[in-house]
């Protein structure tokens, strides 16, 4: 599960499917996640190294009413954006790993540094959907409160309707937004939050198939099996099993 968080490929290659889209990162390319999404990801090239950063958004609203008025570059609207890595926002990460190396730098420059770090995110081309979700009033910003509240009842039946009024927006203008910036549909997502939860519990060993279908809400557990073998091309006993060989 990703929350909102700035990824910097350094070595190696990665791909990470979100939804109905897959995306291929490489050294020195930058991935943006800008709202809560369940991610499949695979290496494919190692070995993989990543700087990440999780992305503070009440230190980007802090930031945003400065340069709401600046000419900046407009990304698809989307909650993935990758990008090669701008010089700029390199170096700014640089320094601001770099402070962590010295107790006094880290607490005396490492704000700075940091607030410096999300001001080249919000100017970097990959900021457009970042700068969309700052405004409360923005389609952007109403669809992450929707997610918001799918994370919290993963378990129980959604209504899409009530979804929609609740955020102030049509059924129909719901699910395009909500599409346009998940690359899947509510229903959809809810359905990876609970994959990717089962798959938790079983390879953990915190659950057997029949009770870590019952855990994420499902009602049977022959419907779970089928849909977590067409999900993760395997079926759920094959992880059950896994966890049950794993030394202790």
């Amino acid at each position: 599960m990703y929350e909102p968080v700035l990824c910097l490929i350094l070595q190696g290659q990665k791909e990470v499917t979100i939804g109905d889209e897959r995306y291929a990162l490489s050294a020195g390319e930058c991935m943006l996640v800008s709202h809560d999404l369940p991610v499949l990801g695979r290496v494919t090239r190692a070995p993989y190294l990543v700087a990440l950063l999780s992305v503070d958004v009440p230190l980007l609203r802090s930031l945003y009413d400065d340069i709401s008025h600046a000419d900046c570059a407009v990304a698809e609207a989307r909650a993935i954006s990758v990008e090669n890595a701008e010089p700029a926002l390199l170096d700014a990460m640089h320094r601001y790993l770099a402070a962590a190396e010295c107790p006094v730098d880290t607490r005396v420059l490492g704000p700075m540094l940091a607030r410096e770090v999300h001001y080249r995110l919000l100017r970097a081309p990959l900021g457009g959907m970042l700068r969309r979700l700052l405004r409360p009033d923005s389609n952007e910003s109403a669809i992450s409160r929707a997610i918001a509240q799918i994370r919290r009842d993963y378990r129980s039946p959604i209504e899409v309707s009530a979804l929609a009024r609740d955020v102030g927006m049509s059924v129909s203008a719901f699910h395009r937004h909500f599409k346009e910036v998940t690359s899947s549909s509510p229903l959809q997502f809810q359905k990876d939050l609970r994959m990717l939860a089962a798959r938790r519990l079983l390879v953990t060993g915190a659950a057997s198939v029949s009770s870590a279908a019952y855990e994420v809400g499902y009602q049977s557990p022959n419907q779970f099996s089928r849909e977590y073998a067409r999900k993760f091309g395997a079926p759920p006993s094959r992880d059950a099993a896994r966890s049950a060989l794993a030394p202790a």
